[in-house]
């Protein structure tokens, strides 16, 4: 007869004599407490640093797993057949069969379920746990530092940056979760072995359909009516003078509860179904753009280009994504940026022409951002000193703050180390300064049927300036009721 005592003592030597279950149960051993503290720590939200969560679900999560299987292996694999014979189900029966043995054993069966409750538990906190870890900001935007940080940087400051990267990237459901850690696994394979494209290539193809992703927060058959857009600016003067162009869009509507759809929206009303042709990667070139009308007729624009047999990259159905192709991680102009931080105070308007020389300086080529800070600083300084040598002595707090601001304005678009410079990325939201992007690949007069019918070029078609570039403008102090 086996008793108890043998059972313990066989298994304790059964971990000894194996060498696998010796290296898995000390893994085990030393990984448990630190594991489930730090997933707790994780759980309550003291663990912010995506480098600390790596650790914890992607090294010390799969060394506890694989240790439990190494002790398992070595148990029943790695030992000779007397050990084993202990654990047979011929033995579990005759135990289990003889009352006074039931009672005996029955204390190492509660042992063993309670273990097993507890790895069982312990992994599943990790897979929750590490399942939010993966899906977090924090991991997309600052894990890969590098490659990553100016999509992040940019997403910041972006409207979006409260909408989680997930929500956009991924979404809802098992399928895109799958394909996105599998496209996920090949993008870490290229960044250990450097072979990431600098910049990162656009438009991004495999994320989720637009429309899927943008429509569940954003509606465009409920948008109605008319939106006063006001864009304040700077000139780069003495005085820095602000003006502002004050622009009535009209938004209008895909159509519900409209009588017909109209305005930027008619793109995208369900009877307006329209696909074209790009002839390069980027979008940039349209060679042939699609009506098809819900009666089943349809009418082919084209350039002279699209006349012609030339390459076709891709041909794809407009959505939302052709026009609003950078929603979140948005990139400024120089112009933009600078104006933005003089807005915001964070470059002081009361400096004369800094606008001017601010806009001089970060137009330059730098070959690293220390390089540009260190000249950004140096320039401004100079400058002041050599023409307002007065400003430079007395108000070097206020030089200092615009020297910041100047540098911040840099760092949030220009990341020499992804090669991206100004102008990097496009923007199609308008029509950009040379009426060369956006609405214009298009509209721009361009594309014709063959009787002759042109896609409008009518600026008028989506909004009406109401004033360019004005300082105080006639129109706002009437809306402002000023007058």
């Amino acid at each position: 007869m086996v008793r108890l005592t043998d059972i313990i003592t066989a298994f304790a030597k059964g971990i000894a004599r194996s060498r696998v279950s010796l290296v898995g149960a000390m893994l085990t051993t030393i990984i448990f407490p630190l594991l489930v503290g730090s997933i707790i720590l994780d759980l309550f939200g003291y663990i912010t640093n995506p480098y600390f969560g790596f650790v914890i679900y992607m090294v010390m999560g799969p060394l506890f797993i694989i240790g439990l299987v190494m002790v398992i292996l070595g148990l029943l694999f790695f030992k000779g057949k007397v050990d084993v014979g202990l654990f047979t189900l011929e033995y579990l029966r005759e135990q289990f069969n003889d009352p006074e043995r039931f009672t005996r054993i029955r204390k190492l069966v509660f042992l063993g379920v309670f273990l097993t409750c507890v790895n069982l538990f312990v992994m599943g906190l990790l897979g929750y746990s590490g399942y939010h870890y993966m899906e977090s900001v924090g991991f997309c935007g600052q894990f890969c530092h590098t490659v990553m940080n100016p999509e992040y940087t940019a997403y910041k400051n972006s409207p979006h940056s409260r909408v989680a990267c997930v929500e956009c990237h991924i979404g809802s459901g098992a399928q895109w979760f799958v394909k996105s850690k599998i496209s996920g696994s090949r993008q870490l394979v290229a960044v250990a072995l450097d072979t990431y494209p600098r910049p990162i290539e656009t438009p991004v193809h495999g994320l989720r359909p637009a429309r899927e992703t943008c429509e569940e927060c954003h509606r465009p058959e409920l948008f109605h009516g008319e939106k006063l857009v006001i864009r304040d600016q700077f000139r780069s003067d003495e005085t820095n003078t602000k003006v502002a162009t004050v622009l009535l869009m009209k938004v209008g509507s895909a159509g519900d509860r409209t009588v017909s759809s109209h305005g930027i929206h008619w793109h995208v009303a369900p009877e307006n179904r329209i696909s074209y042709k790009a002839t390069d990667h980027t979008r940039k070139e349209i060679a042939e753009v699609t009506l098809f009308r819900p009666d089943g007729s349809l009418k082919v624009y084209r350039t002279d280009k699209g006349k012609k047999d030339g390459p076709e990259v891709e041909s794809r159905v407009m959505d939302c994504i052709d026009c609003h192709n950078r929603p979140s991680h948005i990139y400024l102009t120089p112009e933009q940026a600078l104006d933005r931080k003089i807005q915001e105070g964070a470059i002081p308007a009361e400096l004369p022409y800094i606008k001017r020389q601010a806009l001089a300086i970060v137009t330059g080529k730098f070959d690293t951002l220390e390089g540009a800070r260190s000249a950004i600083a140096t320039q401004i300084k100079n400058w002041y000193q050599k023409n307002y040598p007065e400003i430079a002595r007395s108000k070097g707090e206020i030089l200092e703050k615009a020297v910041k601001g100047v540098q911040d304005a840099y760092e949030e678009n220009v990341f020499p180390a992804m090669k991206i410079d100004w102008n990097t990325y496009t923007n199609h939201i308008g029509h950009g300064e040379a009426f060369d992007v956006g609405c214009f690949r298009c509209h721009a007069g361009d594309h014709k049927t063959e009787a002759g019918e042109v896609i409008s070029a009518d600026c008028n078609t989506c909004h009406t300036i109401l004033a360019e570039n004005e300082a105080n403008p006639q129109i706002l102090k009437t809306l402002r009721g000023n007058e």
